[in-house]
């Protein structure tokens, strides 16, 4: 099965929103408060691409979103 990437992801809490760049990377938006933090990963390591499996396969701690809750929540973040 092929996997078209990005794909988007966001806790059910909307403390992170999540980019999938790929099966060995993606960007996460975290929300502390009032402040939003952006990070890139890249997975080096077997745990970290086991979390980006988890995320691809949206399983039930996973809400999918659209490209577009992702676009607005990273307008806040802050450079």
């Amino acid at each position: 099965m092929n996997t078209t990437f990005p794909q988007y992801r966001k806790y059910p809490n909307n403390k992170s929103y999540f980019k999938v760049l790929s099966n060995e990377s993606f960007e996460e938006i975290h929300v502390i408060g009032k402040k939003y933090f952006l990070t890139k990963v890249d997975a080096k390591i077997l745990p970290d691409r086991h979390f980006i499996a988890d995320m691809i396969a949206a399983s039930a701690s996973w809400v999918k979103i659209e490209e577009s809750e992702y676009a607005n929540v990273l307008l806040q973040v802050d450079l």
